[in-house]
């Protein structure tokens, strides 16, 4: 059994992909400042903040395999948060790759983001693309096997307010409203996390992906207008949906895409969770979590 570190592993898609190395047989290590709410009996938990160089450096010992998953995942956030997000996705994964070259690590699995080809995306596509090429970097200079995973609208029931479709069925299913800042022509391929976990795994065990940057996303692609209504008619068109003309800070139309010098394959799950039954199983996690909150202890 390979042994695993995943750095995030109790956030939301890093847990999605411990249980897929779990269940490939891999060793598992969650490395977090938080101990997940997932963990299995099969893997282990240790405290790390990745901007602890000596916890890092502990955490990673005797792994040849190591994900990073860790840090600010919030784009919104991001926007007023440029110094944490900067610190936590730069300077962490810094102290995360150090740690791999001191320990003769073979692998190096990176969670980019689609933002990290845009123009758009705030401090938080900066700071994916920053980390990008310190791993180009890393691996020119210390031979460091690597793969870049750029995520694109993940979702799934484990995710949290962070998650933007995570946010829109929570308000849909507690105000039986939803205001979307946008003239819904914003287009989306969303994939679930489960999808997401089996590529991110299936990357680590086939040679034709080192040393690669991949574009992991869905395979429906949809405009925002039409998944606002596919939540209404799920929800018996009991939610109300009204749109905006203003412009979502920070998020892009139609594509991430700007044009950068260095390109990357694009990875898709086949089979994949269809998207309403995705937000069906969405919603009943967010509506048993919502009535847990009311009831009396």
């Amino acid at each position: 059994m390979k042994k695993v570190i995943v750095f995030g592993g109790s956030g939301f898609l890093g847990s999605y992909v411990a249980d897929e190395l779990t269940a490939r047989n891999y060793d598992v290590v969650i490395a977090d400042i938080n101990e997940s709410l997932y963990l299995r009996p099969e893997q282990s938990f240790v405290h790390c903040d990745i901007l602890d160089q000596n916890a890092v450096m502990e955490a990673i010992r005797g792994a040849p395999i190591v994900y990073n998953f860790a840090g600010l995942a919030d784009l919104n956030d991001s926007i007023s948060r440029p110094h944490e997000t900067l610190e936590q996705n730069v300077m962490g994964n810094i102290n995360i790759l150090e740690a791999c070259r001191k320990n003769e690590t073979e692998r190096f699995v990176y969670a980019s983001s689609a933002y990290a080809l845009s123009a758009k995306g705030s401090f938080y596509g900066i700071s994916k693309f920053a980390s990008e090429k310190i791993v180009e970097e890393y691996a020119t200079r210390f031979n460091l096997d690597f793969c870049v995973l750029r995520y694109g609208s993940i979702y799934g029931e484990r995710a949290d307010k962070h998650n933007g479709l995570y946010r829109l069925l929570k308000t849909a299913l507690t105000t039986g409203e939803i205001r979307h800042k946008g003239n819904g022509e914003e287009v989306r391929e969303y994939i679930h996390a489960v999808d997401a976990a089996t590529l991110s795994v299936d990357v680590i065990e086939d040679a034709k992906f080192h040393n690669q940057h991949l574009m992991l996303t869905g395979v429906e692609r949809l405009k925002y207008k039409d998944l606002l209504r596919m939540i209404q008619e799920i929800l018996n068109d009991e939610v109300k949906v009204s749109l905006s003309l203003d412009e979502q800070e920070g998020h892009y139309q139609v594509t991430p895409y700007s044009f950068q010098p260095n390109a990357g394959w694009k990875l898709t799950a086949n089979p994949f969770i269809e998207l309403g039954q995705g937000l069906v199983n969405c919603m009943k996690t967010i509506h048993d979590d919502i009535t847990q909150e009311k009831t009396p202890s």
